[in-house]
């Protein structure tokens, strides 16, 4: 009897161990963006968020397949117990997840515990870590603002210091206390900002942490050439984890769920992200099978791979899959608030913004900059996020001749005859809006040029460079106009509404928009779960956005994925990151 047990449980061992990452199979990828390191609370942008995703563990995860959106635990053991109207979630934290090994640790192995939340959440608050999404904790947290207060005061905040929102209780046990309910916050404890990292890691390593991810998720990082090429390999030491989901919409997410049915996570061994910036290379690798799947399809090759909406007959007979880019992806163009020229609050300079806004021809972008991969918005909030509403705003329309009409009443004027407009106080009036050196942007820079001079107003792109840098100039205050995007972190409109909070400046709030009504109506409502009230005051904060204008709202993306033969299990979550863990690569399938 004994024997047989023995027997079975070195079949088991042996079935698991067949079911790991295989080192033959290699995912190959390309973004348009460089990445800035791996430092998940320090970056906002998607890559940071995708690699650390990968390489850390938050405590909770998105079912890969579920619509509607499902909860899942990650390294947690279950979702939190949830008590005290909503202020307190307390989690168990999984035993047996391990860091992967590392100088830090001296030759010993360090397990996962509930010390390490307290820890990384605390670096939220911390003013040398200059956290990009401290916005997500700001206030919340209880006792944090005198920890906050004294790092402020000191420069550096007291890790040792306790605070009674973050506790661990025990090895094992989290718990997080907030002020007032936060009916987003299991979302937020989704996101790879809030994962864990290990305190001796980031001391021993202080400023160079962003170039050390030491974490427990399944893959960390093996080869890195910066602005180039970042290789993850599967983690040898990850946890025995298996595929669960609580089903999907259709037979394709059926298979993709009997594929992954006891098999153990994750199956790819090595992850390849090349960056390219230009999408005509990205393009041509992808087609010439160099990379296993396109996100996404560049808009210039759309009516090559998707004429009339279907996949092209000759990538249908490769065998190419084709899915959604399951993201809400808002479009704007920033204002600087801040700034002499563009910013400010007095009615002369919201009637430029305005102006600005109203002769901008947005469905001329979609059609020749996107290729129709996008569609008109007006709200900051994207359609189908909890507290949207259909409404359109009379700012936002294409009306040239209402926006000279609107810089003639205001006293921006041609005074010296050359065909542009001066100040009101009579100086030169110029808009620099900052742009990154890629194909795209220098069309929309054309068609915003020729749009602005079509009502008086000269616009110049003086400020060219890679996207990471223009963000971090934003949020110092040192670029004018910026045409970004956000995409929705988790499905609230809650999400985009923070990024027009006071207290976010300095962080995602790149317009630098402060203003004390609009203030008061999100802490209202930041408090309150989804309902018609809440759904009222989210409806009043996007009015004031289109009254003071901080954005031009423009667009939201429809976009579309292809995927090689081979790979296996493809689907993009609308609110996480690449599905690299769920991924698989049919080894027979790969051209000779």
């Amino acid at each position: 009897m004994v024997g047989r047990a023995l027997l079975a449980l070195g079949l088991a061992a042996l079935a698991a161990a067949a079911h790991a990452a295989d080192p033959a199979k290699v995912l190959r990828w390309a973004t348009t963006s460089a990445e800035r390191g791996f430092d998940c609370v320090r970056e906002s942008d998607e890559l940071t968020g995708t690699f650390c995703d990968n390489i850390f563990d938050a405590l909770l995860q998105y079912d890969h397949l579920a619509r509607p959106i499902k909860l899942q635990p990650r390294a947690a053991e279950a979702l939190p117990k949830i008590t005290d109207g909503g202020r307190t979630f307390t989690f168990r934290i999984k035993p047996g997840i391990y860091f992967t090994p590392d100088p830090a640790f001296k030759g010993r192995r360090r397990e996962l515990v509930a010390a390490d939340y307290v820890f990384s959440l605390k670096r939220f608050f911390d003013p040398k870590v200059r956290a990009q999404w401290a916005f997500l904790l700001e206030g919340k947290v209880l006792g944090a603002d005198k920890l906050v207060e004294d790092a402020k005061r000191t420069g550096g905040l007291d890790y040792d210091a306790p605070i009674e929102g973050l506790q661990a209780p025990s090895r094992y046990e989290f718990r997080l206390k907030l002020v007032e309910p936060d009916y987003n916050m299991l979302y937020i404890l989704t996101m790879p900002a809030t994962a864990a990292m290990a305190r001796e890691v980031v001391e021993h390593y202080g400023e160079a942490i962003a170039e050390h991810p030491v974490g427990t998720g399944p893959y960390k990082l093996g080869q890195w050439r910066r602005s180039a090429l970042v290789v993850l390999e599967a983690n040898p030491d990850f946890r025995e984890e298996y595929f669960r989901t609580a089903g999907g919409e259709d037979e394709r997410d059926a298979l993709i769920a009997r594929h992954l049915e006891g098999k153990r996570l994750p199956l790819v061994g090595r992850i390849e992200t090349a960056v390219i910036e230009e999408h005509q290379p990205r393009w041509l690798a992808f087609l010439n099978s160099e990379q296993d799947y396109i996100r996404s399809v560049p808009v210039e090759f759309v009516d090559m791979a998707l004429p009339g909406g279907r996949l092209a007959p000759n990538l249908a007979r490769r065998g190419m899959q084709v899915r959604p880019d399951e993201v809400a992806w808002v479009t704007y163009t920033t204002f600087n608030m801040q700034d002499p020229v563009v910013g400010g609050y007095a009615p002369e300079k919201v009637a430029l913004r305005r102006a600005i806004s109203l002769a901008y021809p947005v469905h001329e972008e979609i059609a020749t900059v996107y290729k129709n991969q996008a569609i008109k918005v007006d709200s900051p909030i994207a359609p189908g996020m909890a507290g949207y509403t259909p409404e359109t705003s009379p700012t936002l329309e294409y009306n040239p001749a209402k926006a000279k009409a609107l810089l003639d009443m205001y006293g921006y004027v041609d005074r010296d005859g050359d065909g542009f407009r001066e100040n009101p106080d009579g100086s030169e009036l110029i808009i620099d809006q900052a742009s990154t050196p890629v194909q795209r942007d220098r069309q929309r820079n054309t068609l915003w040029q020729r749009a602005m001079a079509a009502v008086g107003i000269r616009m110049t792109f003086n400020k060219v460079e890679k996207l990471p840098d223009l963000r971090r100039q934003a949020q110092l205050g040192k670029v004018q106009s910026l045409t970004y995007g956000w995409i929705a972190d988790y499905p609230d409109g809650e999400n985009f509404l923070q990024l027009f909070w006071s207290k976010s400046i300095g962080g995602a709030n790149y317009s630098l928009f402060s203003l004390p009504e609009y203030d008061r109506l999100y802490e209202r409502a930041k408090t309150m779960p989804d309902s018609p009230e809440r759904t009222e005051l989210y409806r009043r904060m996007v009015h004031l956005i289109w009254v003071y204008n901080p954005w031009r709202v423009n667009s939201l993306f429809r976009y579309t994925i292809l995927i090689q033969p081979w790979v296996i299990g493809y689907k993009k979550h609308p609110f996480g990151h690449e599905p690299w863990r769920y991924l698989d690569i049919d080894l027979s399938k790969l051209p000779k």
